[in-house]
């Protein structure tokens, strides 16, 4: 009777060991997965259309971040800003005092990109059915504050001809 005792604390020591250890395989492999799966999404291409930054367009762009704030109305010709407007008091005021920090679509797609390479805590954005986006939205560090960038992109038009 003491051997059969004996031997079934050893049994069911075992099965805890190999349970545990089993445990223990299991969560460092779903580990590894998701984080192949985090870095894949940050290496992913900012959209999966073919949608392309014409060289002349205009659109409208309601900003917040550090920088920039306000609703604009922007236009583009050659690839570069050549005019911008604010639609509000001081929107008109930052129009002037902050032209060169007015950014195309495109930068705005280099700047999604930037902060997904870099591994920013929030590099996110909506596109529209033909792909350009609509709204972007960035923050490097959740725990640093003025950060943190929205853009929406409204009243997109391209220029004709």
């Amino acid at each position: 009777m003491t051997a059969g005792r004996s031997r079934t604390p050893t049994r069911a020591r075992a099965r805890r060991v190999s349970a545990a250890g089993l445990l223990l395989v299991l969560a460092s492999a779903s580990t590894a997965c998701g984080s192949a799966q985090a870095t894949a999404s940050a290496k992913a291409p900012r959209t999966k259309t073919s949608w392309r930054e014409p060289a002349s367009y205009s659109y409208t762009l309601r900003a917040e971040s550090q920088v920039l704030a306000g609703e604009f109305r922007v236009r583009v010709e050659h690839g570069r800003v050549t005019e911008v407007t604010g639609l509000d008091e001081d929107s008109r005021r930052q129009a002037r005092e902050v032209f060169a920090h007015v950014p195309t679509i495109g930068l705005l797609l280099d700047r999604l990109d930037r902060a997904v390479a870099e591994h920013a805590d929030k590099a996110e954005a909506r596109y529209a059915a033909d792909g350009r986006p609509l709204r972007i939205s960035l923050d490097w560090d959740t725990n640093a504050i003025d950060d943190e960038a929205d853009y929406r992109i409204d009243a997109y038009r391209p220029a004709s001809g």
